[in-house]
């Protein structure tokens, strides 16, 4: 049975969608881009900045189903601009060092509010 997840830890969903689903063995995130929990968006920070706080916000839902970054199978990361990727990557490689998941890595003409990355990510409860 699906299960929609919200945290106050990651930001609100602002649409007709959910933070993260679950049917209690495989959770999907949203799309998570560089907004803070509390609403701050990061979007004229530098590419690894924003990596960083696209990954801590699917992190964050991942923790409040007690999950971890461990348990990621796959991840998609939407970039603005290809040329970015290895600064997604330098900064994507520090939250899985160990095992990462499988991975796509797009480049798409742009993205919400104007920002130059989106990670979206599938975990298993196991």
């Amino acid at each position: 049975m699906k299960r929609t997840i919200s945290t106050d830890a990651a930001p609100a969903a602002v649409g007709a969608y959910s933070q993260a689903t679950t049917d209690g063995s495989t959770l999907y995130t949203a799309g998570q881009i560089p907004l803070t929990p509390d609403g701050e968006l990061l979007a004229d920070r530098s590419v690894a900045e924003q990596t960083k706080q696209a990954l801590d916000n699917v992190v964050a839902i991942l923790e409040s189903e007690g999950l971890g970054a461990g348990d990621v199978l796959k991840t998609t990361v939407y970039l603005a601009d290809i040329e970015d990727f290895e600064a997604m990557n330098d900064t994507y490689s520090t939250y899985f060092d160990a095992e990462p998941p499988a991975r796509s890595a797009v480049e798409v003409g742009s993205l919400p509010k104007g920002v130059d990355v989106e990670i979206e990510a599938v975990a298993t409860f196991s």
